[in-house]
């Protein structure tokens, strides 16, 4: 029997670091049955951070996947769930999540209300269309918050967030919520009993409130639906439960209103309040409808629906490593049936894949299945080139969903083996890691035969190295940070290259007129015009050409670094009937890239990183002194609640090594920060020069 898909939810949990994202899942985990005792973050003993690091640091670093079941007016509902970091320098996990997921749950702290990184990753949802439920979390702490949050997430976010629960006192006085729906209040008892609360009448002192609160509640709902609406202003008491929970429900999978609820993860109060509110309001596959991708033959778009008769399609979002399975890749099944042992198509590679064995996740644990269905996130073992992002389909009905957009790395480390036995185990441990995080690259410099690996952030770099002694047995030496930084030119030249060769027998000869200058705006790559009349370049050297101008980018001609975009229009050339052939024309547009440049103004580029630092008054003076003269630009300064101060700056890379450590100096460690990157700017001419003179870069073709 095929399943009903519409008692099936893919949620995530995703918010700012230290909003309890893992402790909210914990929950979650044991009030499904799906563990028997609740793991505490802070112990180092929760079951979605399994990593050593994970454990050790209190925080989440990778993205754990689990299936657990939930009963809900009496039918039994499915919930795929992942938990997903908050931290700045693992937002590819957050990324990569939020595109397979129908629905998630964004987690506020009651005290420290919208913070940057919830900012971030509501950004991430509402780029993929992930319908949204708040949760404020946190209800027993000092200076906490409910409607204030709720205010914030308007301000702040642009959303329009609906209290669906009131809560009964705050802080150490926090015991319970009013559901507004049912118009009842629960409370909670301390204990860790599958039902800890009570169902009882709404406090006397907080009546009014509440009939003020659920009539906003009922009006929000009623504005979705014109028959609702009639009946608000005919009476608005003959609306029912089930009325206003369909009518919300329609307006949280449009994304025009945001369900607010809220209660204390760690005092176990207000999640299985959650849970409801899960199955009411956020989406199954089957309101999500179909998915849409391009037949790769045919360059068509072609749709997939949510059911297991039809072709079978999936898109791969994480690769992991498992010492005792191997790569495991994790799909979410978009519409569809694969059995283990079955053949799929990778439309990337255009090549047929076997999947050997299937497993549904709990957290690193893998529990195997025999087949997957539509709707379902699973992870598969057998494959031999799988990506990131990659589509895997039936073999007789090829499609591509469109894949993620990942940031390039920021910072750079150099690394080297301790003993020569490492060496050949670096490698391979550095290969699998590159493959399991599409920001996380890998290369050799040439000129230095050093191995530089690059990431989003000095964490990010720090947890690598960390993998690579425990996980993998490799010990390193590992060199000062260094700053990822392009090239760009600013103005535009003409430029003529000849390129001749005559050895004995047959010579090389190639002739180009081109233009170079900056890309236009918004375009990244090459962007290259073919403006040659006559056939003076025959049609078959062009691609070549471009090519050459392609390869030629990797480097530029300052200090080598790589030049993100580029425009060069093909004018006009000449051949030779016999000397001339696609190499020559390649070497040719390679030289006039290296000849041209340094007459179009080149300069250096360098990341430049937002960040948001939160501190006491007392320390404003000295964090503005400090961030100026670190060449930070000043965006903003505003107050919190608390007597904060918050600082928005924009600040280089270049200057933020140890930033946290001088900060916590600063402020006798009271200050927090956040960055991330932003953009790439223009290095000063001064310090540009330094850079230059340093990395002893020569401009110079290697075919010459």
């Amino acid at each position: 029997m095929a399943r009903d898909l519409k008692f099936t939810r893919n949620i995530g949990i995703m918010a700012h670091i230290d909003a309890g994202k893992t402790t909210t899942s914990e929950r979650i985990l044991y009030y499904t049955g799906k563990t028997h005792k609740i793991g505490e973050v802070h112990e180092g003993a929760a079951t979605m951070d399994w990593m050593v690091q994970e454990q050790e640091r209190g925080i989440t670093i990778t993205s754990a996947a689990t299936t657990a079941f939930w009963h809900y007016k009496g039918d039994t509902y499915q919930i795929n769930l992942i938990d997903t970091p908050g931290h700045v320098d693992f937002t590819v996990e957050v990324e990569r999540s939020l595109r397979v997921l129908d629905g998630t749950i964004a987690t506020f702290c009651a005290v420290g209300r919208v913070q940057p990184q919830s900012e971030t990753v509501w950004r991430q949802a509402d780029k993929y269309g992930v319908p949204k439920i708040a949760y404020v979390n946190k209800m027993d702490r000092v200076g906490a918050d409910f409607l204030a949050v709720v205010e914030e997430i308007k301000e702040k976010l642009g959303a329009r967030a609906v209290p669906i629960c009131l809560p009964i006192g705050a802080e150490d006085k926090f015991q319970g919520i009013v559901d507004l729906i049912a118009n009842k209040a629960l409370i909670y008892d301390s204990g860790e009993e599958l039902v800890n609360y009570q169902v009882t009448d709404v406090p006397e002192d907080m009546k009014a409130e509440v009939a003020m609160w659920r009539e906003k509640l009922v009006e929000a709902a009623a504005e979705y639906d014109e028959s609702l609406m009639e009946k608000f202003f005919e009476d608005p008491d003959s609306i029912s439960e089930d009325e206003i929970v369909a009518a919300l429900r329609k307006a949280t999978i449009d994304m025009s209103i945001v369900p607010a609820c809220c209660g204390s993860s760690f005092k176990n109060k207000g999640v299985q309040f959650l849970l409801d509110a899960v199955m009411r309001y956020l989406p199954s596959p089957l309101d999500k409808g179909a998915v849409k991708g391009v037949n790769p033959r045919t360059g068509d778009e072609e749709d997939r629906k949510p059911d297991a008769k039809e072709p079978f399609c999936a898109l791969v979002f994480k690769i992991a490593t498992d010492p005792f399975v191997g790569r495991l890749a994790f799909l979410r099944a978009y519409s569809g049936r694969l059995d283990a042992g079955s053949y799929v198509l990778n439309t990337r590679s255009d090549k047929k894949e076997r999947v050997a064995r299937l497993y549904q996740m709990h957290s690193n644990k893998q529990n195997p299945i025999e087949f997957v269905e539509a709707g379902d996130i699973c992870a598969a073992v057998g494959f031999k080139d799988l990506r990131t992002g990659d589509t895997i389909c039936a073999e007789d009905h090829p499609i591509t969903l469109e894949s993620m957009e990942f940031p390039d790395p920021v910072i750079g480390l150099a690394v080297e083996p301790k003993t020569q036995k490492d060496l050949d185990k670096l490698g391979i441990a550095l290969a699998k890691l590159a493959e399991e995080d599409p920001t996380f690259t890998v290369k050799t410099d040439h000129e230095t035969g050093q191995t530089v690996i690059s990431g989003m952030g000095e964490l990010h770099l720090d947890i690598i190295v960390d993998r690579l002694r425990r996980e993998f047995g490799v010990e390193i030496n590992q060199g000062a940070p260094q700053v990822n930084y392009k090239e760009a030119i600013t103005a535009t030249v003409q430029h003529r290259e000849v390129f001749k060769k005559q050895t004995g027998g047959r010579g090389k000869f190639a002739d180009i007129i081109v233009e170079i200058g900056p890309a236009d705006e918004g375009v990244t790559g090459l962007q290259f015009i073919d403006e040659v009349k006559g056939g003076n370049v025959p049609k078959e050297f062009i691609p070549s050409v471009e090519k050459g101008f392609k390869s030629a980018m990797a480097n530029g001609v300052l200090a080598g670094y790589e030049v993100p975009s580029l425009k060069v229009t093909l004018k006009d050339g000449s051949f030779h009937p016999v000397d001339s052939d696609q190499l020559s024309f390649e070497i040719c547009a390679r030289q006039a890239f290296r000849h041209a440049c340094p007459k179009a103004k080149p300069v250096l580029l360098e990341p430049i990183m937002s960040l948001e630092v939160v501190t006491p008054e007392d320390y404003m003076g000295d964090i503005v002194g400090d961030l100026n003269r670190r060449r930070g630009q000043i965006n903003a300064m505003d107050s919190t609640t608390g007597g904060a101060r918050i600082v928005k700056a924009f600040v280089p890379l270049a200057e933020q090594f140890g930033y946290v450590t001088i900060l916590r100096t600063i402020s006798s460690g009271r200050a927090t920060s956040t960055m991330s990157f932003d953009h790439y700017a223009e290095v000063p001419a001064n310090l540009a020069k330094e850079i230059v003179e340093k990395s002893g870069y020569k401009n110079t073709d290697e075919d010459e």
